[in-house]
């Protein structure tokens, strides 16, 4: 198998289980296209290289920490 070039396409399924997936999801509702269903979302994601895919990723997690720390501070944690 060859080694992966940055200009390969590329994908990545991601599914997240949390107590508060509703209130994730939201924070992604501009960021990726997801599904959710009984506190679980799944994103599927594919970019037509793989430098493209890791700045979807980059900002796919920069969205879900924002998300996860704004229902954190909401619950007081």
């Amino acid at each position: 198998m060859a080694t992966p070039k940055k200009s390969d396409c590329a994908q990545f399924e991601l599914k997240i289980m949390h107590e508060d997936a509703k209130a994730l999801s939201a924070g992604l509702m501009t960021e990726v296209e997801f599904i959710y269903f009984d506190n679980e979302i799944s994103i599927h994601e594919s970019a037509n290289s793989i430098a493209d895919l890791r700045a979807r990723w980059n900002s796919l997690m920069r969205g879900l920490i924002a998300s996860e720390q704004a229902v954190a501070a909401t619950r007081g944690d």
